[in-house]
């Protein structure tokens, strides 16, 4: 998710000009505090801050798309919508607008809606990485995981160090019947970001159905010492939102089977 401040990005304020240099200094003092916030996962406070802020800069898309950030994490989503929709109609030439409405849309299920923004997006950067990532996300939502192994594999490739879409696409290529070279990208993944959780857990499921166990388990072991969520399956599944073939993979191995 796009964190956006006073300016980034194109995400110009306009009217600000009526703004003494005093209150700008004091608008970004509350940016500094909501990001604090949000990094320390106070995420309401956060809301507070960035709401404060919009009385003082209401025209400030930037903000608003901030604010609709905060609010998606809080599962606010309808009002996150509403804060994308201002930030777009404020500044409609920004791609970050529209990939940040675009999360908004996928949390709600809608992926149509999803993909039409994360279109948009690329149609005004057409190497948005980001963009491309969110799209196959959306894109796996409505299960055409082809599109989404497309859009991983260009997301990563645009961005090489971009380790999350790398690891996208090795699980959708896992849930297309690629289970060879899904495993060989997820070996690659964990050799070059060990402490990558994600790709530690799907490592480990698919080692396991490959009947790798002492694999599976030293991969695991490094899994849930990063992050223990992993031994959640409704997490991993709903939340997460892994690929059904994976899903089933890793439940294989947490069942022991």
């Amino acid at each position: 998710m796009l964190w956006l401040t006073n300016g980034t990005a194109g995400l110009a304020a306009s009217g600000v000009e009526s703004f003494s240099p005093e209150q700008m200094a004091q608008s970004e003092v509350l940016a500094d505090k909501a990001m604090a916030a949000t990094a320390a996962g106070n995420l309401a406070v956060a809301e507070e801050y960035w709401t404060e802020m919009l009385d003082r800069l209401p025209k400030d898309a930037a903000i608003w798309s901030n604010r609709g950030n905060v609010r998606v994490s809080q599962g606010k989503l309808m009002a996150a919508l509403e804060d994308h929709n201002q930030a777009i109609a404020l500044a409609p030439s920004v791609p970050d607008a529209y990939v940040n409405r675009g999360i908004a849309f996928e949390a709600l299920g809608r992926y149509p809606e999803a993909i039409a923004d994360y279109n948009q997006a690329l149609s005004l950067d057409p190497e948005d990485p980001v963009a491309y990532n969110n799209r196959g996300n959306a894109a796996a939502g409505k299960g055409d995981w082809q599109a989404a192994v497309a859009d991983y594999h260009t997301a990563w490739e645009l961005a090489p160090n971009f380790a999350f879409a790398r690891n996208n696409w090795a699980l959708a290529l896992y849930q297309t019947g690629e289970t060879k070279a899904a495993l060989t990208a997820l070996k690659n993944i964990v050799r070059k970001y060990p402490k990558f959780a994600d790709a530690r857990a799907a490592l480990t499921a698919a080692l396991w159905v490959e009947g790798k166990m002492g694999e599976a388990e030293s991969n695991w072991f490094a899994a849930v010492g990063l992050d223990p969520r992993y031994r959640d399956i409704q997490w991993v599944a709903e939340v997460r939102r892994w690929p059904p073939a994976m899903v089933s993979a890793l439940d294989r191995f947490l069942k022991l089977k």
